[in-house]
């Protein structure tokens, strides 16, 4: 298989399309980012790089708290709408309805199917952007998009973000079951 060569590209799929929410000069604020994930099991951790510039990054330094919050597709405009406009130039305080965490002071989205609640554990410089590691302190899903106690991407139906592109997507079929599937490969 031939390839094409690119040169350094931030190319990870699928990148998911988030909502990073933080108390900012005393009111929720909310950025889109795509650079977001997993970062650790134990302690449940996540990764996520923020332009230096970001107003949401603010609130992360100065409460140490921030929130991801997973939309689903039909949330594409309003995310977009969180990545064009910064929180300096417009109030995104009332977008969303929003709920308060348990353990810290950050603002979650009702409207998006998962919540992450993370404390921050570390801020590493990396260039333009900062790598924020937060502990999941709580996760939050929606009711309806649990199938037997056990979360559904499919209901989820997250959003997906590609960058060469700049176009949004979402997830497609299942192609099988993780830790099995394998089992029949020669090795």
């Amino acid at each position: 298989m031939q390839k094409v060569r690119l040169g350094p590209e931030t190319l990870l799929y699928p990148m998911p399309a988030v909502l990073v929410g933080a108390i900012v000069d005393g009111r929720p604020n909310f950025m889109t980012a795509a650079w977001c994930g997993i970062a650790c099991r134990k302690p449940p951790a996540v990764a996520v790089a923020v332009y230096q510039e970001r107003y949401t990054l603010k609130g992360i330094r100065e409460k140490r708290a921030f929130s991801i919050n997973v939309p689903s597709t039909s949330m594409a405009k309003e995310v977009d709408f969180c990545g064009i406009y910064s929180g300096r130039r417009k109030d995104k305080s009332g977008m969303f309805d929003t709920f308060d965490g348990l353990r810290l002071e950050v603002p979650m989205v009702s409207e998006c199917p998962v919540n992450l609640e993370c404390r921050v554990m570390q801020i590493v410089e990396v260039g333009s952007h900062v790598v924020v590691i937060g502990e999941i302190v709580e996760c939050y899903v929606s009711e309806d998009c649990m199938k037997e106690g056990i979360p559904d991407p499919m209901e989820i139906n997250p959003l997906i973000y590609s960058p060469k592109t700049q176009t949004y997507h979402k997830l497609g079929e299942s192609v099988g079951k993780a830790f099995h599937i394998g089992k029949g490969v020669k090795g």
